[in-house]
C-alpha cells in the first residue's frame, strides 16, 4: 500500500445575514410571528462583527483554537481581524450573491439590475477575480428582476428588508426542484467552489493536475425520481475550473468528510488516481438553527455564515502529513450506539490496533461545534463532553489517571470553533491547523474523528463514524 498525504487544505466562510431567514428553523418560525421576526432581523451581525468574531478567525487559521480569548466570546471582536486568513477567507453577502450568479447555469437566480451590477463591481476587486465568470453575472444583471413574482419563486432580501432578487422554481410539480431547494444547492455550490478556488490559488495548484473530486457536503441534489442522487462534486469542479477532473459525492450525514478523506487516500494509494480533491460547501438550512436561544439571551443571531472546505490528497511527497490508512477506525453495527461505545470504536481501537498510545496523539479533533452557539439553546458544550469522554477512555486504559483527565482534555483537545454545520464541525474544520502543525513539527500525530446521526433519516436507528490518524512525515 503506497503512502499518501494531505498536501494542502483551505477553508472559507460566507456571511449571509440576508439569507439567514431562509434557514430551516427561521423559515418555519418567523412568518407566523412578526414580533420575533423584527427581533431576529435587528439581531443580525454586521460583516465587520462576523469577521472579528474569534471563532471565525480560528476557522480561517489566524489563531489556533486553543489561543482564542477566554469565554464568553459571543459578542467579542478581535482587534485588527482580517477578512483573509492563512487558511481562507470570509466573503460578504454582496460578493457571495455575485458568486452565486457566476455559478448559476440554469438562470435560477434573478437579481435587481442595480444591485447585481454593484455586487459585480465589488467582486471584481477580489484577488481571485480572474477565476469568476463575470459574463454570467452580467447576464443576470441584464435580465434584471421582473415586476411580477413568478409562481413558486423565493424572494431574497437585504437584512433591512430590501428586495434584491428571487430564486426560481424550475418545475412546480417537483418538490425536489422547489425554489428553497434550488437556493440551498446554489449556496452549497458557490461556497464549495469558493473553497476550491482558494485551494488552487493559495497553494499554486494546477487545476488540470487534479484527476477526481469527492464532495462531502450535506445537500441533496436531484429530482423527483432520484432525490439526493446528484453530483455536487462535479458541479463544484466545473465551477472552479478543474476541467480534467470527474467526481462523485460521499454521503454520511455529519461524518462524511472523514470517509471522503479515506476514500481519496485509497484511490491514490491504489494508483487509480494521482491527485484527488475533497470539497464541501455550506448548509443553508442550518442558518439561524438556534436563533431562539440566542434571542432569549440577548445575543446576536450567530448562525449567519455558511462554510466551505477543500483539501488535496496525493502520493507521498516526503513533506506533507501522511494519512495512516492502516489506522482507519469504523463504527461497526455491532459496536453499540452509546457515546462511549462510539468513542471506543473511533478513538481507542484503531490506535490500540497499531500499538499507538492515546498519549502519543498531540491533537484529537472531533465534533468542534462552537459552544457559544450551542449552549444558549440548551445543546451544551459538545467538544467538552467528547474530550472528557476521550480522556476517560485513556484513564480506563491506564495511560493517565482520572485526576489527569482535565489536563488531557485541555492539552490534546480544544475549544469548539466551527459553525454548526455538522459536516464541517465534525473534525474536518481542524484540518488546515493539523497540516500546518504536522508540517512544522509542532505536532507528530493528529487524530480526526467524525460522527454522524443516521437515525435522522428514519431508515436506521444506527449512528455512524470514522476516524483516521494523520502523522508527521519523516
Amino acid at each position: 500500500m503506497s503512502k499518501v498525504v494531505v498536501s494542502a487544505a483551505t477553508q472559507s466562510l460566507a456571511h449571509l445575514p440576508g439569507m439567514a431567514r431562509h434557514g430551516s428553523k427561521p423559515s418555519r418560525e418567523l412568518p407566523n410571528n412578526p414580533e420575533v421576526t423584527e427581533r431576529f432581523l435587528s439581531s443580525l451581525r454586521s460583516f465587520e462583527a462576523a469577521t472579528a468574531y474569534p471563532s471565525h478567525q480560528a476557522y480561517l487559521g489566524a489563531l489556533h483554537p486553543r489561543d482564542m480569548p477566554d469565554r464568553p466570546r459571543a459578542t467579542l471582536q478581535l482587534p485588527d481581524a482580517g477578512r483573509f486568513g492563512p487558511d481562507g477567507e470570509i466573503m460578504p453577502e454582496a460578493e457571495f450573491l455575485a458568486l452565486m450568479a457566476a455559478v448559476d447555469e440554469f438562470d435560477l437566480l434573478s437579481l435587481d439590475t442595480e444591485y447585481a451590477r454593484r455586487f459585480s463591481e465589488t467582486l471584481a476587486g477580489h484577488p481571485m477575480a480572474d477565476r469568476f465568470d463575470f459574463d454570467r453575472i452580467k447576464a443576470v444583471a441584464d435580465r434584471g428582476l421582473s415586476a411580477e413574482e413568478p409562481r413558486g419563486s423565493l424572494a431574497l432580501h437585504l437584512p433591512d428588508g430590501t428586495l434584491i432578487g428571487r430564486v426560481a422554481c424550475p418545475l412546480m410539480e417537483d418538490e425536489s426542484l422547489a425554489a428553497s431547494v434550488m437556493l440551498e444547492n446554489l449556496v452549497n455550490k458557490a461556497s464549495g467552489a469558493l473553497a476550491t478556488m482558494r485551494l488552487l490559488e493559495d497553494h499554486d495548484i494546477d487545476p488540470d493536475s487534479i484527476d477526481y473530486v469527492l464532495s462531502c457536503s450535506e445537500e441533496a441534489v436531484g429530482d423527483r425520481y432520484q432525490r439526493g442522487g446528484g453530483n455536487m462534486a462535479k458541479a463544484i469542479a466545473d465551477a472552479a475550473g478543474l476541467q480534467q477532473a470527474s467526481g462523485a459525492d460521499v454521503k454520511n450525514f455529519c461524518a462524511a468528510p472523514i470517509p471522503a478523506m479515506v476514500f481519496a487516500g485509497a484511490l491514490v494509494s491504489s494508483g487509480v488516481f494521482n491527485r484527488v480533491a475533497v470539497v464541501a460547501g455550506g448548509s443553508l438550512p442550518k442558518l439561524g438553527m438556534k436563533f431562539q436561544g440566542h434571542l432569549k439571551h440577548d445575543l446576536p443571531v450567530m448562525e449567519d455564515v455558511v462554510g466551505g472546505c477543500a483539501f488535496l490528497v496525493e502520493a507521498d511527497d516526503g513533506v506533507s502529513p501522511r494519512i495512516r490508512l492502516d489506522t482507519v477506525g469504523r463504527h461497526r453495527i455491532a459496536a453499540g450506539g452509546s457515546n462511549p461505545q462510539i468513542m471506543q470504536a473511533l478513538a481507542v481501537e484503531p490506535l490500540e490496533r497499531n500499538g499507538i498510545k492515546m498519549t502519543d496523539v498531540d491533537d484529537f479533533a472531533t465534533e468542534l461545534h462552537d459552544p457559544e452557539i450551542t449552549e444558549p439553546q440548551g445543546s451544551g458544550n459538545v467538544p467538552e463532553r467528547n474530550y472528557k469522554m476521550i480522556g476517560g477512555l485513556a484513564a480506563r486504559k491506564g495511560e493517565i489517571t482520572r485526576a489527569q483527565i482535565p489536563e488531557f482534555a485541555a492539552a490534546r483537545g480544544m475549544p469548539g470553533f466551527s459553525p454548526t454545520q455538522g459536516h464541517l464541525a465534525s473534525s474536518i474544520c481542524y484540518l488546515p491547523h493539523a497540516v500546518r502543525r504536522l508540517t512544522s513539527g509542532e505536532a507528530q500525530r493528529v487524530h480526526l474523528l467524525a460522527k454522524g446521526s443516521l437515525f435522522l433519516g428514519r431508515m436506521s436507528q444506527q449512528s455512524d463514524g470514522m476516524s483516521v490518524l494523520l502523522e508527521r512525515n519523516s
